[in-house]
């Protein structure tokens, strides 16, 4: 896979403003929904289950952590795939860590956190599923905007195409995977893993296939 040159220009797509009124509030909302399944604690994104045991680890909150993390592959992106960087690039690298950060001080604030964690079984199912689809649904509506890749989604893209022979799936499982496990170094080192590494496998191998279904419908409108 050869990179190509970046230029600004690609920041400009066509329907610019059409598809920031799609993109931006989707990133804002995934953040939403990942802070309710933090709080919960059955699983969340590799990404967001990797950033939050690093945050442990360093004694951060996500939002710093998110752009350190990702502001290292960020470099690896643009020096191997720059044709992917967009607006949505900056959005998911800048705004979903401190979107969860926020949140879940809110939620503390106003109970809701308290709300889940003493709930019932049903009622922490329901708000689970609940939130799992609505970031499913706010995801493909992200990437479907097509205003650049999270630095985090562009690195096994990256990859997948200096080994051709292996299918993309099958690299992004493999990287997602790796995520999960760099997360649990992390929040083994900092004296607890933070949220369930089995949800978080579970979702490796889930999310992506999901996210792929409810975008085909999306895609005509955006």
């Amino acid at each position: 896979m050869q990179s190509m040159k970046f230029s600004f220009n690609q920041f400009i797509v066509p329907n610019f403003a059409k598809r920031l009124a799609f993109m931006l509030p989707a990133v804002i909302l995934m953040g939403v929904f990942v802070s309710v399944l933090v709080e919960i604690g059955w699983g969340t994104d590799p990404a967001s289950f990797m950033n939050l045991n690093i945050a442990a680890a360093l004694g951060w909150g996500l939002g710093n952590t998110q752009v350190l993390v990702y502001g290292i592959m960020l470099v690896f992106t643009f020096a191997f795939g720059a044709q992917m960087i967009g607006f949505g690039t900056l959005a998911n690298m800048f705004l979903i860590g401190y979107v969860v950060d926020f949140c879940r001080w809110l939620w503390r604030n106003i109970g809701f956190a308290q709300f889940i964690q003493e709930g019932t079984f049903a009622t922490r199912l329901a708000i689970f599923s609940v939130c799992l689809l609505l970031f499913v649904a706010v995801a493909a509506i992200y990437m479907n905007a097509r205003m650049g890749v999270a630095p985090y989604d562009a690195t096994p893209v990256i990859i997948s195409g200096w080994i051709p022979k292996i299918p993309f799936f099958v690299v992004r499982i493999i990287f997602d995977l790796s995520a999960v496990l760099a997360g649990v170094i992390a929040g083994i080192l900092c004296g607890g893993i933070r949220g369930s590494i089995i949800g978080s496998i579970a979702m490796s191998l889930l999310l992506g296939p999901a996210i792929s279904l409810v975008g085909k419908p999306l895609e005509r409108m955006l």
